[in-house]
């Protein structure tokens, strides 16, 4: 019989403190950015359905240096330049999740690894599956794979629903590991021409980025300019130009040395991740999501194969895809559960994951690039999909509320305030004794209050 030190620890199980913590503070930007994603998409639908003429006109607009192969519409900019910031971050991210997050061990990372592919090839499946039948355009397989993680915990945010903390760290490993493999789509599918000059400059940029790391050197006003260019080059080259920004973000060192409070990569997300969230992903929602809402609009989504089948792959291929490559794993490992949640706790969260917003949006422009009038419609089908996936999640959520409620509270409780929540620290002697000191305390004032309110109904019971 193995011992209590080889025990397996459970399935969103308590993380670590450090790791609970960085997960906390980042969740919280993604949950403000979310907002802001929300309330952009919503301007996007009102602007293109009642001013259309001027949405139309100021996407369109082009602007930048043409010499230097950069005269691009607001649409363009907002899709290859602002959501490169938004790759960045998702590349330090992954970077971080390998080398010192849930995927940094292969055992642990098998489980949110093959639970975030069977989330992508489900919905693949579904997409393929009903445009065969209905003879629809197969190109749009990948629309309906991406997870929109600020989205999701904008609607948590709107629902009033509390997450514990594992779900939650479930939820965005499942997302980093979906913007991989979604960044990778991109860069092999999504490739057409090929100007293998600006290419092998772009390369030779990032050659000299992971050099200057390496050698240590510091300064925004060094690194800000080279991305500008590796990014410009990599735009010219005909691989989407957000490949840059992962490629940079996970070239960032996101391991802490002796001394250090947190790594340079840590730092440098801290710094860009608002910017990312609150101005990179609103902004490329406004000028991405605005298409043209009718009867005859949402009748042709759930008519046209293409669109049904993005629809049917967020819906129903995200929370089937997820929720079954978790259990098979779970049960092929042996894995146990945490006996604070159930499986349907974890069936939620994979149904919230159909929210496929940001990435979605992006890819289905690729994908019908030269069809503007069905890109309309993949995106409303999107758009229409991500909010069936979020009323869907969030009546599941709610009917466990209450008992999220009190595993967050369990959580955060900090009854010796000393700056820990106390279920870190059960185990520690120091703890306890603090916690007894408190209890001491706190009898011996219910006791003097005793001993007064004993004398003050003594009076009272006292001749007149």
């Amino acid at each position: 019989m193995s011992g209590p030190g080889n025990r397996r620890a459970p399935f969103l199980g308590r993380m670590s403190l450090p790791e609970r913590n960085f997960i906390a503070e980042a969740l919280r930007a993604e949950t403000v950015g979310g907002i802001l994603l929300l309330v952009a998409a919503v301007a996007a639908l009102i602007w293109a359905n009642t001013l259309s003429g001027s949405y139309e006109a100021v996407r369109g607009f082009h602007l930048g240096p043409a010499a230097l192969g950069l005269d691009l519409s607001v649409q363009h900019w907002a899709a290859n330049g602002l959501l490169a910031v938004f790759f960045f971050v998702a590349g330090i991210e992954l970077k971080r999740e390998l080398v010192a997050g849930e995927l940094r061990d292969p055992k642990a990372a098998a489980l949110p690894v093959v639970a975030a592919l069977c989330g992508m090839a489900m919905p693949a499946l579904v997409y393929f599956t009903v445009n065969s039948i209905g003879g629809g355009s197969l190109q749009g397989w990948a629309v309906p794979t991406a997870t929109d993680i600020a989205f999701a915990l904008a609607v948590l945010a709107v629902i009033g629903t509390s997450l514990p903390a594992a779900l939650r760290a479930f939820l965005l490993t499942l997302a980093v590991v979906d913007d991989l493999f979604a960044i990778l789509i991109i860069a092999i599918f999504f490739t057409s021409k090929i100007n293998f000059l600006a290419l092998g400059l772009a390369a030779a940029g990032l050659v000299i980025f992971y050099l200057l790391l390496r050698k240590g050197v510091r300064g925004w006003y060094v690194y800000v300019p080279l991305a500008l260019v590796i990014w410009g080059l990599m735009e010219n080259s005909g691989v989407h130009a957000t490949i840059a920004g992962v490629a940079m973000g996970l070239m960032l060192r996101c391991t802490r040395r002796d001394g250090e409070t947190q790594s340079p990569g840590e730092h440098i997300e801290h710094l860009v991740r608002p910017l990312s969230a609150a101005l990179a992903v609103p902004l490329f929602a406004l000028f991405s999501a605005g298409v043209s809402i009718s009867g005859g609009a949402v009748h042709e989504v759930f008519t046209r194969p293409e669109t049904l089948g993005v629809v049917l792959g967020l819906v129903v291929g995200k929370a089937l895809g997820i929720f079954g490559g978790t259990w098979c794993t779970a049960r092929f490992t042996r894995a146990e559960l945490n006996p604070d949640l159930k499986w349907p706790d974890v069936f939620a969260v994979s149904s919230l994951a159909g929210i496929g917003f940001t990435v979605s949006l992006l890819i289905g422009e690729l994908a019908f690039a030269g069809d503007l009038v069905l890109t309309d419609e993949i995106k409303a089908s999107v758009l229409i999909g991500s909010l069936l996936a979020a009323v869907f999640a969030g009546i599941l959520l709610k009917v466990r509320n209450t008992k999220y409620k009190k595993l967050c509270e369990d959580e955060e409780r900090d009854e010796d305030q000393d700056g820990i929540p106390d279920i870190y620290e059960l185990d520690k002697p120091e703890y306890h004794l603090r916690m007894a000191a408190i209890h001491e305390a706190k009898a011996a004032e219910h006791r003097r209050l005793a001993e007064v309110a004993s004398g003050t109904h003594a009076g009272d019971d006292g001749p007149a």
